[in-house]
């Protein structure tokens, strides 16, 4: 089921790559299973649990900028208490957050914010 997931989140940056206000959306790559060695390494290089997978760093008043949790569109893929943590804050510090279950609500939410 992760590689649905994976699938939705290439979908949405081959939609994004094409519109030029998306061009510094990034995602964050905390997910996946590692081995042991390479989750240490990557957490001494700053990779957190919880991190929203997809920000987009362009401020449109009242926010900031824009984080993405994205979720499988099928399926019961559950935010984490981390991930739930993360979001909260980020609100709070005037970030606009969405959990979104796959390519289409992501989609539509960034068009949403965007005003596109």
């Amino acid at each position: 089921m992760k590689h649905i997931e994976e699938n939705e989140q290439i979908k949405l940056f081959d939609w994004a790559r094409h519109i030029k206000a998306l061009r510094w959306m990034y995602a964050v790559p905390n997910g996946g299973r590692r081995n042991i060695r390479e989750a240490a390494r990557l957490k001494r290089q700053g990779v957190k649990a919880g991190v929203a997978d997809i920000h987009l760093p362009y401020p449109m008043p009242p926010y900031h900028g824009l984080f993405i949790e994205l979720k499988r569109h099928i399926g019961t893929a559950t935010v984490t208490d981390k991930q739930q943590e993360f979001l909260q804050d980020m609100e709070l510090k005037g970030y606009k957050v969405a959990v979104c279950r796959g390519f289409e609500e992501a989609r539509a939410t960034i068009v949403e914010y965007m005003k596109l």
